[in-house]
């Protein structure tokens, strides 16, 4: 891979080829085009920003402008094998709904974020006074897009409330632009959340 983005090489090894993906968030479309080359997936795109559309576009993707806060009702139940929420939940207004609509729509739902947890985060906040700020969270607290910041516990937590099944977990940090699993204790170790929630039990009659 030329260019490492959070994540890519997990998601790019989970999914089968020739899946039907939906990528919520999607950016310049650089996920999808590698989902595309490497699994042969047919690939959809939702992306708020008119120049992430257009480079969608560029890239011969199919994407459309649109607010994943807004839901997803342009889409029936259980259209897509996956959905991938990749860095992107952290920063919507209404989580919540992206991650329920993210079920409906899909068979598997794909969660990767930030893990606020982290000790490296913890130990700046409580040695500096102020809000954190490092790779996993550059921007400072005026100007960040991050407006539900999360842990990997309080989402674990979140989908044992709401009756979520979680298939699989992954919680990761990034060593030398790859993913690297951290398999004890990732609330306090593990730089980011990765969660393969199980869709197929919800449609638009059961949330």
């Amino acid at each position: 891979m030329k260019e490492y983005r959070v994540a890519y090489d997990l998601i790019l090894d989970l999914i089968p080829a020739g899946s039907r993906v939906l990528d919520l968030g999607c950016g310049d479309g650089l996920l999808l085009k590698l989902l595309q080359e490497k699994k042969k997936v047919k690939g959809f795109g939702v992306e708020i920003s008119p120049g992430g559309v257009s480079q969608c576009v560029e890239k011969g993707l199919y994407c459309y402008q649109g607010d994943i806060d807004e839901g997803l009702s342009d889409y029936k139940d259980n259209s897509f094998d996956y959905v991938i929420v990749n860095q992107t939940l952290q920063s919507t207004k209404k989580p919540d709904i992206v991650i329920r609509e993210s079920l409906r729509i899909s068979l598997n739902a794909v969660f990767s974020f930030p893990n606020f947890a982290h000790y490296s985060l913890r130990l700046y906040l409580s040695l500096y006074g102020r809000m954190p700020k490092n790779k996993l969270l550059p921007y400072e607290w005026y100007e960040t897009p991050n407006i539900h910041l999360l842990t990997i516990k309080d989402f674990r937590d979140y989908c044992s409330d709401f009756k979520y099944p979680i298939k699989k977990e992954m919680h990761f940090s990034t060593i030398r632009s790859r993913s690297v699993i951290i398999p004890a204790m990732p609330n306090l170790f593990a730089e980011y959340g990765f969660f393969v929630l199980d869709g197929q039990p919800f449609t638009s009659a059961t949330l």
